[in-house]
């Protein structure tokens, strides 16, 4: 989950009040989210070099705090302290407002931004007043947005710019890198798209953003009615437009491969920072004029209406409470709720700030952090149910306790493996195997249908240990399986390996009497039967078969298999199909 750093003192002030450390803690805990850490910058900065006391640092206590991670709302001081204020019944949920003007600013989207980032909307915050505190919140903001719900900028990029500075209307559209030039934020060289992909390849914060766009043959940009730059999303704002202190008038633009998430990117930022204008909580609107003509207005700032059973909430939280205290509890929670006229039904206004609330569980857990979880009484479930160990993993625990005893060591390998693994290195044509349907690495190409191929990797990486290696593995393979829903099944398999100076026969030959008499299974009730398999020497292999059914195959494995893998002592292998035993 993510972490913000806040100044404690501008924290309180926001508040309204002061906290002692544990009431802080306390809170944060009622609400839902964690007071991690109580430190410093002094602290911070020393940690990071490790223990230099020769640092230089404001010595203000920060409060770390751990957000949920679809809150986008608590992501700043504005609206964390608007979030708990609410909780503490010490202000009233906002109405959020768009303004329309007569004329509003308009962003002309191009048919060329369809093939790379096809997506913008935008807003305007009117008569803005930036303090220090709240301009550092609102670019830190933005970064922490990019990092969460843009998904490092992949899904969004969002640029702010002094409106004051430009002119509308404005036109997102697509060109060439060479066709676009201007001077980057805090840069006064002008340059095209091109030289700035090669400027900021050394840049520690924005190169991780440039392959979002470098190979492709026209870059996203944006500019207003003279041609002047705003942004070149996802990567960087133009100088021209930077916003600072002193800045009034605050156009917000966010161009995306995903038009929901931009508009959640969005009504986060107006709905945080709208605080901060001369008529607080109003966002003015500008008219996105898409390619086909259309004109959608931008922010929406909709509140969706949810209606919820009181009886349904007490039921999913464990709780008894009227339908009247649900709606109190829901409000403190920034989700205005009205009871409705048959005393159950519960109208809640999920305001645009909360985009983590999709349905109507969101809102019970809602109702279970406002009452308190740890005021919930424990009881226990009125079901008869006794829950008990699946019997599979029964007979499995048991199999590798006792090959344990038995000297072998148990080792754990990749349930994927190269075609070549599976076929050729055990010198049998590919069988049906589960497919990867797109392989990264040669070496993870399908599922492993025997346990063999990772075992005798395991003792290829430890030939420097003394012999004999004596390792076992009880794990599933994949079968091809046209009766199962999804094509194949999953069959738990045991397998036991001796490599050393002599074949080891005999041990293999041991380990298959001791799980059998572990079984319970007599040896009249099973055989070993001679059988011939390519993967083994000739004549030294053999099919367990009990009660007429073939539950196991063991022997000597060729040479040809043991120098595939590149070892040169013989070894003994037995594979039991513990499924068909269980």
């Amino acid at each position: 989950m993510p972490t913000i750093g806040i100044n404690r003192d501008l924290l309180f002030k926001s508040m309204g009040r002061s906290y002692t450390e544990s009431e802080f803690d306390e809170l944060c805990f009622e609400f839902g989210i964690e007071l991690d850490e109580v430190t410093s910058e002094a602290r911070e900065i020393q940690k990071e070099r490790g223990g230099d006391t020769a640092v230089v640092g404001s010595e203000e206590v920060l409060f770390k705090i751990e957000i949920p991670a679809n809150r986008y709302d608590l992501l700043c001081v504005e609206g964390l302290t608007r979030a708990l204020r609410i909780f503490e019944s010490r202000e009233q949920v906002p109405h959020y407002r768009v303004i329309r003007p007569q004329s509003p600013l308009q962003m002309h989207v191009k048919d060329s931004t369809k093939s790379i980032r096809p997506f913008v909307v935008s807003a305007v915050l009117r008569n803005v007043t930036f303090s220090p505190a709240s301009y550092a919140s609102f670019i830190d903001l933005q970064e922490k947005l990019h990092q969460n719900v843009c998904r490092k900028r992949s899904l969004v990029a969002i640029g702010t710019h002094d409106l004051d500075t430009i002119e509308g209307p404005f036109v997102y559209e697509a060109r060439p890198p060479e066709q676009i030039r201007f001077a980057p934020l805090n840069q006064t060289r002008e340059m095209t798209a091109t030289e700035l992909m090669k400027f900021y390849e050394v840049d520690s914060h924005l190169r991780s953003y440039l392959p979002l766009i470098r190979d492709s043959p026209v870059y996203p940009v944006i500019s207003d009615r003279n041609g002047v730059v705003l942004s070149l999303p996802p990567i960087i704002n133009g100088n021209h437009s930077k916003i600072s202190l002193s800045t009034k008038n605050v156009l917000i633009e966010c161009t995306a491969t995903d038009r929901n998430k931009a508009t959640i990117v969005l009504d986060t930022m107006v709905t945080m920072f709208s605080q901060h204008c001369a008529d607080p909580f109003t966002v003015e609107a500008v008219d996105v004029v898409e390619v086909d003509g259309s004109v959608s207005q931008c922010p929406e700032l909709r509140s969706r209406m949810e209606t919820v059973s009181a009886k349904a909430a007490n039921s999913h939280v464990g709780i008894e409470e009227s339908a009247e205290r649900i709606a109190s509890l829901l409000t403190r929670m920034s989700l205005s709720a009205e009871l409705q006229a048959d005393g159950d039904s519960i109208r809640v206004s999920v305001p645009p700030t909360r985009a983590d609330v999709l349905h109507a569980c969101d809102v019970y857990e809602d109702v279970a952090i406002a009452f308190g979880f740890n005021s919930i009484a424990k009881k226990i479930p009125e079901t008869n149910c006794i829950g008990e160990q699946f019997v599979l993993n029964k007979l499995t625990d048991k199999l590798r306790l006792e090959l344990a005893m038995a000297g072998f060591t148990e080792v754990l390998t990749f349930a994927l493996c190269s075609e070549d693994d599976v076929s050729v290195k055990l010198r049998k044509p590919l069988q049906s195997a589960a497919r990867i349907a797109n392989p990264k690495t040669c070496d993870f190409q399908v599922a492993r249908t025997t346990l063999l191929p990772g075992l005798l990797k395991t003792v290829s990486s430890n030939k420097n240990m003394a012999m004999p290696l004596q390792l076992f593995e009880v794990a599933d393979v994949v079968l091809l399986d046209s009766g199962e829903d999804v094509g194949a099944r999953n069959d738990r398999r045991l397998a036991a390996l001796f490599y050393g100076k002599t074949a080891g026969f005999e041990v293999i030959h041991g380990i298959l009497d001791r799980v059998m008499q572990v079984l319970a299974i007599p040896t009249q009730r099973y055989r070993v039967v001679a059988t011939e398999d390519s993967t083994y020497f000739h004549g030294r292999c053999a099919d367990v078969v009990v009660d007429g059914r073939k539950v196991a195959i063991l022997g000597v494995l060729h040479p040809d298999v043991v120098t595939h893998f590149d070892l040169a002592a013989p070894c003994s292998y037995l594979e039991l199909y513990v499924q068909a035993l269980a």
